[in-house]
């Protein structure tokens, strides 16, 4: 007698396959006096499609609005996604890739012991990342990355929103 033979093929049903999308994002914000009128902005890419977000604060400093675009381009997605950023902002990758392990390690408190400023975006912003893959790259802010350009403009209109 033969021994029967045994198929391998994983058996796989739409929700097991199904991949996530991939964004590609460049964030801005801007302010009009540092604390002043401030804006943000975001270009999202997915495939053909793009959106394009923005909004602004009447008193607002431009870290907090650096901060906004990221969070609130990440929050207009509608599901896990793998993610590439595209910021211009130092203070936002510097707090990305090496500041906020320590922050969180030292309850929100810089090495200093003082506390983190604008911690609530910056554990928005924790939350948010946590649901993507995201991967960082930093760009010369008008320095013609055309993504970028987009999102300087996006943060301008969101001035002019709240004027």
């Amino acid at each position: 007698m033969m021994p029967a033979r045994v198929s391998s093929i994983p058996v796989t049903s739409p929700e097991t396959t199904t991949a996530r999308p991939t964004v590609q994002m460049w964030t801005d914000g801007a302010c009009k006096g540092n604390p002043g009128i401030g804006g943000w902005g975001a270009l999202l890419r997915s495939g053909t499609h793009e959106k394009e977000i923005f909004g602004g604060e009447k008193a607002t400093t431009n870290n907090r609005m650096e901060l906004t675009a990221v969070v609130e381009a990440l929050r207009a997605l509608k599901g896990p996604s793998d993610v590439t950023i595209h910021v211009d902002s130092s203070y936002v990758m510097n707090g990305m890739k090496t500041w906020i392990a320590g922050w969180k390690r030292n309850g929100w408190q810089t090495a200093a012991k003082k506390p983190v400023k604008n911690v609530d975006l910056w554990q928005a912003l924790d939350a948010e990342v946590a649901r993507h893959e995201v991967r960082w790259v930093w760009v010369k802010g008008h320095a013609g990355d055309p993504g970028n350009e987009k999102a300087d403009a996006l943060a301008n209109k969101g001035v002019d929103s709240v004027r």
